[in-house]
């Protein structure tokens, strides 16, 4: 049966997912949200043999895998009774000639490390979201793969007849698999292959050495930051919330959405979560991304999803021929969030540009120029914090004046205050101060229910959700004040199983939810630790941790019964609550060194 137990591979410009058997399910081309050349992981379980690329054990038994340490670089091991043999996949991203060398290539290093393992190699990508298959043609050395718009190259020193027809060989020796762009390769393919996956590795490890790490769970954090910097897209700076589509947020829920763009709000949290662990490329990165996004929107007004090359329509349609994860449809390519109103997305556009202007370590320097961009965005969030919209949860059939994005707007408020005194702007200090007091009062009367003794989702509202625990995240409110700590009480009781947490109380366009919100979870366990009860936060993230696959991702949601994850993978969100978990619940280190 198909599951989430998948490895991640990538160079920030493309990605791959790896299934237990060393089988590529899934990877997009030219980039994250590009064409789907390998497409096994939404073909359903009748269809499973397609859109893959696979090494086959003839006699496969048993199989294990693991990431090389501190590195994006995967290996899979398949045992059998003729033999044992080990895969290396990588996606090769390394300094070169003065810059950073991320090609859309895979490399599959393939050798045998006991008895005589017999393999067939089955390269069958397709084109067009699986509708078309490609055309063959063969060189002494390779094999194209000829579609309408790309041209995939492999190039091997495996038995060229042995690829096209998946006759079953002797492995007697490694074998090198390089896919990439249809260009004559400069030099043999296994000097290459090996050059790539030892620069590749060099590289992931020179990297996770300059993390400012916590003491405890090391190994969860350098896993979910190296993840994490998988899901940017560094051409443009943008940042994906995951690397699929279409993984239901529960069995046959049809919630079926398409990850693979840059929400503003998810973004923002990846940021701050890396910035957090001392690298801040990506921020400076992604704040170039986000000046093009204000300096580009229409009246003010932003959306809360782009697309990686900073597209504003991403048209929402169902891909009919993929039958979806375990058969589960529809498949959905686009977002139609795009066209929603989430007044959040101000807030998260304005405290993912703070920092650049207080970090000396940054080496762009940003101007009052950028200041008076932001303050577009802070004009947009102050004229709409007490406007209705579909909220951070993207409700498609309702809106109302949510708490949670009007908390964003406060944020908005708040921050260009702080950057503003920074610039000595000492007028729009005042100016930005007044407003940000004026939306805090307004939140503080009339997200209140007395008679629930919470915040709630929304202004007059009378339902609980776990976002209004961002309130002491972002500086809101002081976490030792009644209002919050009852608010914390209260979720727990409604909304938490276990170590999980759903998202809300009320029913939304689908129903009421049956999955736990993993981020959700998260933000939980910072609460309690903010209010003082760090013992019963930390025995909720170990419990957290322990649902995590055996390579230590997460998708978007949990169930609280079968603790299987469901929701696109792997999901940012997920990914930076266990950096945010393990910095706020760690031992110091002064306790030890």
């Amino acid at each position: 049966m198909t599951t989430l137990n998948l490895g991640a591979i990538g160079n920030c410009s493309f990605s791959a997912l790896i299934d237990p058997k060393g089988r590529v399910v899934w990877c997009c081309l030219p980039r994250f949200d590009g064409d789907p050349v390998f497409n096994a992981l939404l073909r359903g379980e009748e269809d499973p043999s397609e859109g893959l690329f696979s090494i086959e054990l003839e006699d496969l038994v048993e199989t294990e895998q693991s990431y090389e340490p501190n590195t994006a670089v995967l290996t899979t091991r398949l045992h059998g009774a003729s033999g044992s043999l080990e895969i290396v996949d990588c996606a090769p991203r390394f300094f070169w000639r003065d810059r950073i060398f991320r090609p859309q290539t895979l490399v599959r290093r393939v050798r045998p490390i006991s008895g005589t393992p017999r393999i067939s190699i089955r390269m069958r990508p397709s084109f067009a979201y699986g509708t078309v298959r490609p055309h063959r043609t063969r060189g002494s050395n390779h094999v194209r793969y000829v579609g309408p718009e790309m041209t995939l190259r492999l190039s091997t020193d495996a038995p060229i007849d042995y690829v096209l027809d998946e006759t079953f060989f002797n492995l007697s020796a490694p074998i090198d698999l390089i896919v990439g762009p249809d260009e004559t390769m400069e030099g043999g393919v296994t000097h290459v292959a090996r050059d790539f996956e030892e620069r590749t590795a060099n590289y992931w490890r020179n990297w996770v050495s300059n993390l400012a790490l916590p003491y405890e769970w090391q190994e969860a954090v350098i896993r979910a930051a190296i993840t994490l910097k998988l899901c940017t897209y560094e051409p443009t700076g943008a940042i994906v919330a995951a690397m699929t589509t279409s993984i239901p947020e529960a069995p046959d829920s049809g919630r079926t959405w398409d990850y693979r763009f840059c929400w503003v709000r998810d973004a923002f949290f990846v940021v701050r979560a890396l910035n957090s662990l001392g690298t801040v490329q990506t921020m400076e990165n992604y704040f170039r991304y986000l000046m093009d996004l204000v300096a580009d929107a229409d009246g003010g007004h932003l959306q809360p999803v782009f697309g990686l090359g900073r597209e504003r329509h991403l048209t929402e349609s169902i891909i009919d021929n993929l039958a979806g994860y375990r058969g589960m449809g529809p498949v959905r390519r686009g977002n139609q969030a795009y066209e929603h109103y989430q007044h959040d997305v101000y807030g998260n556009v304005i405290l993912g540009a703070t920092q650049i202007f207080f970090d000396r370590r940054i080496q762009m320097k940003p101007t009052i120029t950028d200041f008076r961009l932001l303050e577009t965005a802070g004009e947009q969030a102050y004229k709409v914090h007490n406007t209705p919209d579909a909220g951070m949860w993207e409700l498609r059939s309702r809106s109302r004046v949510h708490t949670s994005s009007s908390l964003m707007c406060w944020a908005a408020c708040d921050r260009l205050a702080h950057i503003a005194a920074r610039l000595g702007e000492k007028a729009r200090v005042t100016h930005w101060r007044e407003r940000a007091d004026e939306i805090k009062e307004r939140i503080l009367a009339e997200a209140w229910s007395e008679k629930r003794k919470a915040f709630m989702e929304s202004f007059g509202g009378q339902t609980l959700d776990a976002s209004v625990l961002l309130m002491a995240e972002v500086g809101f409110i002081d976490p030792q004040d009644p209002r919050f700590v009852s608010t914390v009480d209260q979720l727990e009781k409604v909304l938490a199983t276990g170590p999980y947490m759903m998202r809300y109380e009320a029913a939304d366009d689908f129903g009421k939810p049956e999955v736990s919100f993993n981020i959700c979870a998260f933000w939980r366990l910072d609460a309690l630790a903010r209010i003082g009860r760090r013992e019963q936060a930390r025995e909720i993230f170990e419990a957290l941790l322990k649902t995590r696959n055996p390579l230590g991702m997460l998708s978007e949601d949990t169930h609280p019964v079968t603790g299987e994850m469901w929701g696109n993978y792997p999901q940012t969100y997920s990914m930076v609550g266990i950096i945010n978990g393990a910095r706020r619940l760690s031992k110091p280190w002064e306790s030890v060194v």
